[in-house]
């Protein structure tokens, strides 16, 4: 009884390790590299964070802890309320348009050098400048000095049509290829002396000058549409000059003063 007990024991150990083998084959044929595959789903597009030209994805999100601060205390503590242009100020990575050396100063309260003689603007001041024009989603907007890109940005950013025109053809060309990388490319780019204008796409509902002439040009006046406006900051070169609010009624151009504000000088032939 004992040795039919071993051989059965064996009969039965046998079957399942002929079992164990068939099972191995069976799956070694569904993965021959042995590792169990597992779907992966592909993320959800809400789930990515934007990835940046030239900042790595964890410090953007510190830059947007710089921004969201940038605008409480910088922008809407001093009386800017528009929240369409908070919110625009608040999306637009003002780090993109800034050169290297500067980054940590992204989101500092002044101006910074952008080389050639120019500067980004103060975020205050490109927030005002925005709020004054009293912009509508499809409005068409000229701005005349491109820069680095970074008002054209916060103008696309509103939903309005933007050309603007920039006389430093190493500038046009490098915010022409930032505002793409950034996601703007919508904005219409031109390399032109922006004293003249824009006539192709004229008239205008808004036209906003970041740099000073030491008069307000005729043929922006002109280009305005009725009802439009425009800001620029006008007067003499390497001082204070006077932020003015431009509107159009009736074939008549009023004039309102917004305090003082130092841009750079405005090129070109005039």
């Amino acid at each position: 009884m004992g040795a039919n007990k071993s051989r059965m024991l064996l009969v039965v150990l046998s079957g399942v390790l002929v079992l164990l083998a068939a099972l191995l084959l069976w799956r070694t044929a569904l993965h021959p590299s042995g590792d169990v595959e597992q779907a992966t789903p592909s993320p959800s597009p809400t789930n990515v964070a934007r990835s940046s030209p030239r900042v790595p994805v964890g410090q953007a999100a510190e830059y947007a802890k710089e921004r969201e601060h940038m605008v409480e205390y910088q922008i809407r503590a001093r009386g800017v309320s528009d929240e369409q242009v908070l919110e625009a100020m608040a999306t637009v990575p003002r780090h993109e348009f800034v050169p290297d050396e500067y980054l940590d100063r992204a989101y500092s309260d002044q101006p910074l050098p952008i080389g050639y003689g120019q500067t980004i603007s103060q975020p205050y001041i490109v927030a005002l400048m925005t709020e004054l024009l009293e912009l509508r989603e499809d409005d068409t907007v000229l701005e005349i000095g491109t820069g680095s890109g970074y008002q054209a940005a916060v103008l696309a950013a509103l939903g309005v049509e933007v050309y603007t025109m920039e006389i430093i053809p190493e500038l046009a060309e490098s915010a022409r290829q930032r505002l793409d990388e950034v996601g703007y490319g919508e904005v219409q780019t031109l390399s032109a002396d922006g004293y003249y204008g824009w006539q192709e796409h004229a008239p205008y509902d808004a036209i906003i000058v970041t740099a000073a002439p030491d008069h307000v040009p005729q043929p922006l006046v002109e280009q305005l549409k009725e009802g439009g406006r425009m800001v620029i900051p006008v007067g003499p070169v390497g001082w204070y000059q006077t932020l003015w609010l431009i509107t159009k009624e009736n074939g008549e151009v009023e004039y309102h003063n917004k305090g003082g504000v130092q841009f750079v000088p405005l090129t070109g032939e005039h």
